[in-house]
């Protein structure tokens, strides 16, 4: 049974950390020898560690999470990936977006969610994205997706400066997309998508005047990110799919500080997000899927880690059933993968259908292309 039972329609909020988060720094298998031994610069002290089992702990500025792991709202899935994971960022990405590790494709899979939840393309808002673009996830000629940079200016645009914003974005997004797609499907898609931009604007312009909440969130982009997600929810204005990116994870050098402070900023601003939610009587349709393009070497370089696979996921929410998914990648030096990286235990693509059937009711396999295994994380 999809959803949560409160008679409200599920929404999914995924949160991208951009450039590969280290989760062997974020779950720090901290009784571990082989962690030590292998991590001089980047390892953190088994004395400054937040433990959650006898053999796992949270990076020691993960706090807020960790109250949140305790009160059971966040699952952790260990060792998520694909075979012969990829450790091209772009690419890494583009095939968490698109589910085709295989061939390059113009079509994300939370576009096709979003066709599954608004068939025939009623509300630009049934997907929404908090970022300058579009991410390829939310892809799909003839699917409206309304893409945000800024709320609070958003829908006080005049005509010119929604113009202007909607060009800015449209141009990123041929950027982006024009050299891997080709510029004939790009132009075609971004014909479709102009339009719905403006009418987005028009209708989201309200949830900013609508909002109070006594949560002060941080002054950092996830913050203000999942603040804005936040106003549009309680606004109740039909969003079902909310995206917003976080960057920054690529530590090749000077993984501490970077990372710490990157997943303390997004352990405090999720902790935010869900008081605030709460606060509104709006947070028990809401489930946090967070996710990174890859994982990080086992061995640290002298001053951070460079790409690898075998990395980490979280669900997060009040019907979420807490605790650790899947198997911790072994780290022991026989079980390494390319002699080099942990190995993944479960297929992202089984992540996403764990979040599509259980929690939004719809069917994974045209979505995600095909089977895969799921987890069962929603009480």
């Amino acid at each position: 049974m999809a959803g949560n039972g409160n008679g409200k329609d599920p929404v999914l909020v995924v949160v991208q950390l951009t450039g590969g988060n280290d989760f062997m720094n974020t779950v720090i298998p901290y009784t571990n020898p082989v962690y030590y031994d292998n991590r001089p610069t980047v390892g953190i002290p088994q004395d400054q560690v937040l433990p959650f089992t006898d053999s796992l702990a949270f990076h020691p500025k993960m706090g807020p999470f960790k109250e949140m792991y305790d009160a059971g709202d966040i699952a952790i899935v260990q060792g998520i990936g694909y075979p012969n994971s990829s450790r091209s960022h772009f690419r890494g990405m583009d095939i968490w977006h698109t589910c085709e590790p295989d061939k390059v494709s113009t079509v994300g899979w939370l576009g096709r969610t979003i066709r599954e939840l608004d068939p025939k393309g009623e509300s630009p808002l049934t997907g929404v994205n908090f970022g300058v673009g579009l991410p390829r996830a939310m892809a799909m000629p003839g699917v409206p997706v309304t893409s945000v940079s800024n709320l609070d200016n958003y829908g006080l645009m005049s005509g010119i400066g929604a113009e202007i914003q909607r060009n800015e974005a449209l141009d990123i997004f041929k950027e982006m997309y024009g050299p891997a797609v080709g510029t004939g499907p790009v132009m075609e898609y971004l014909a479709q998508t102009g339009q719905d931009v403006l009418t987005g604007a028009d209708m989201i312009k309200v949830a900013p005047e609508q909002y109070e909440s006594s949560i002060e969130y941080a002054n950092n982009p996830i913050a203000k990110a999942l603040r804005d997600v936040a106003r549009v929810h309680t606004a109740d204005l039909g969003t079902r799919i909310f995206y917003t990116a976080h960057g920054g994870y690529d530590v090749h050098a000077n993984e501490n500080p970077i990372q710490p402070q990157l997943i303390g900023d997004l352990s405090g601003a999720i902790s935010d997000f869900f008081a605030d939610i709460r606060e509104h009587n709006a947070s028990d349709n809401v489930l946090v899927m967070v996710f990174t393009e890859f994982g990080r070497r086992i061995y640290d370089n002298g001053s951070g880690t460079d790409h690898g696979s075998g990395g980490g996921a979280f669900f997060i929410g009040d019907q979420v059933s807490g605790g650790l998914y899947a198997e911790y990648p072994s780290i022991e030096r026989a079980k390494w993968l390319n002699g080099e990286d942990m190995a993944h235990n479960i297929d992202f693509r089984g992540i996403y259908g764990t979040a599509l059937e259980q929690w939004l009711g719809v069917e994974a396999a045209p979505v995600v292309g095909g089977h895969y295994e799921q987890i069962n994380p929603l009480s």
